[in-house]
């Protein structure tokens, strides 16, 4: 068999689902999260329990590869993964490399000196562009910590952010990848080749095809699936008060409406009427004709308003999974919060064909 990837930190499986519709085989997937387990078990039914392993502790699962890697160093063309990115998160502490978390960043890079892969792909936020060693510079945990160590295993590079609307994705979405070649096949050894030539975009201004909005993800979607979409409805007075918000505004629809006195935008806003910054997250309505902002792990958070663009509810479940490219057949395992947390957490399906097609043409 050729084109086998080796998926770590899977999670409920969206960038294997694009590398597959490249053309690459993911064999073992290798995830601590039950409920992410229990998804991928859903979907892939020949799928040996063992693959996708079982432990408290990714690091005890990382410890021993070679049990998942079959032949070890031979068995794999491309590693692939995410590994977990809340201590490079601008939205969190940033603790970096001196959070667990950030730790298992290091294992992702253990695993890849230890399997050699002909590819590897590695995803995070883009606020590892920017995290920093203690006492070091801004960056210094890409350029200092990361990048050398990938590169002392003479593995060439292409690095950069990208954004999912470049590539046919109705989600503003920006996340960083590294993604390297054992073999030197990007042919600019021993600089780094900028990702936007490995995967040139697909829409947007510097192509003739427009990007894609709303619509043209999830304006069918009931007709199609033919079942109630599922979500977690708003209180009534927040039901209420997303009534009076047309698509595409948010809190400050009610700031330029005389109608509404300045006492009534502060109970709206609470705690955060007086902090500083845009707020555009604040009883956001969603509109048709505009993509999706980034989706979150949940869309009922007051700072991270996704509501519909006709009906006083969050986007569902159906519709979160629809703006990430996953198929209608995808099933999520666990309840409506966790599917959520799956779907966003996720790396869009088109995202992973994309970079998978880049590769299997090389």
């Amino acid at each position: 068999m050729k084109n086998l990837n080796l998926s770590l930190f899977s999670g409920a499986g969206g960038l294997d689902i694009g590398l597959q519709q490249a053309g690459f085989k993911t064999l073992r997937y290798i995830e601590i999260d039950k409920t992410c387990i229990n998804t991928l078990q859903l979907n892939v039914p020949s799928l040996n329990p063992s693959y996708a392993a079982q432990s408290d502790n990714f690091r005890v699962l990382l410890n021993d590869v070679t049990q998942y890697t079959g032949n070890t160093n031979s068995s794999y063309d491309l590693v692939s993964g995410g590994p977990p990115c809340q201590s490079f998160s601008t939205a969190g502490k940033r603790e970096a490399l001196e959070d667990s978390r950030g730790n298992l960043m290091l294992e992702f890079i253990r695993i890849v000196d230890e399997v050699r892969p002909r590819f590897f792909i590695m995803e995070n936020v883009r606020g590892l562009t920017s995290a920093k060693l203690p006492d070091k510079p801004a960056g210094s945990v890409l350029n200092e910590a990361i990048l050398p160590k990938f590169i002392d295993m003479d593995y060439e590079l292409s690095i950069g952010l990208v954004n999912a609307l470049d590539y046919g994705i109705p989600q503003d979405r920006k996340r960083f990848f590294i993604i390297g070649s054992r073999n030197h096949e990007f042919n600019t050894w021993p600089e780094h080749l900028p990702i936007e030539q490995l995967i040139p975009p697909t829409h947007g201004p510097i192509t003739d095809i427009p990007y894609l909005v709303l619509k043209d993800a999830i304006s069918d979607l009931q007709e199609c699936k033919n079942e109630e979409p599922e979500y977690t409805p708003y209180a009534k007075h927040r039901a209420n008060i997303y009534d009076r918000i047309p698509p595409g505004k948010n809190w400050r629809f009610f700031v330029n409406s005389p109608q509404y006195a300045p006492d009534f935008v502060k109970y709206l806003m609470g705690g955060a009427y007086e902090s500083s910054g845009g707020r555009v997250g604040f009883w956001r309505r969603l509109s048709w004709d505009k993509w999706s902002p980034t989706l979150t792990t949940s869309p009922l958070q007051k700072a991270t308003g996704f509501c519909h663009p006709d009906e006083a509810r969050p986007l569902s479940v159906q519709e979160y999974a629809r703006i990430q490219g996953f198929p209608d057949t995808w099933k999520f395992a666990g309840n409506t919060r966790l599917k959520y947390r799956q779907i966003g957490n996720a790396v869009p399906i088109k995202l992973g064909e994309v970079i998978g097609k880049a590769l299997i043409n090389i």
